[in-house]
């Protein structure tokens, strides 16, 4: 499965190392996505947790994650 890479990693520039790979590209892009997606509910609808779909959210999340690495790559 594509990741991106790491988004966001560490590095110690007096060791000239990384001590830290933070999260991938990809759950950068599908945070972004989901956040997104959640700040458009209005205020009647219900939220994915209170009606049982958050499963189905976070999965629509990083399917839209996956396609944003998808079009990434095409246009590198």
């Amino acid at each position: 499965m594509e990741t991106g890479g790491q988004a966001f990693p560490i590095f110690d520039s007096y060791r000239s190392e990384r001590i830290a790979d933070g999260m991938t590209l990809r759950d950068y892009f599908a945070a972004k996505a989901l956040h997104g997606w959640l700040s458009s509910y209005g205020e009647g609808d219900r939220h994915p947790v209170l009606n049982e779909t958050a499963d189905q959210v976070a999965s629509m999340s990083y399917a839209m994650a996956d396609a944003m690495l998808k079009a990434r790559s095409a246009h590198n």
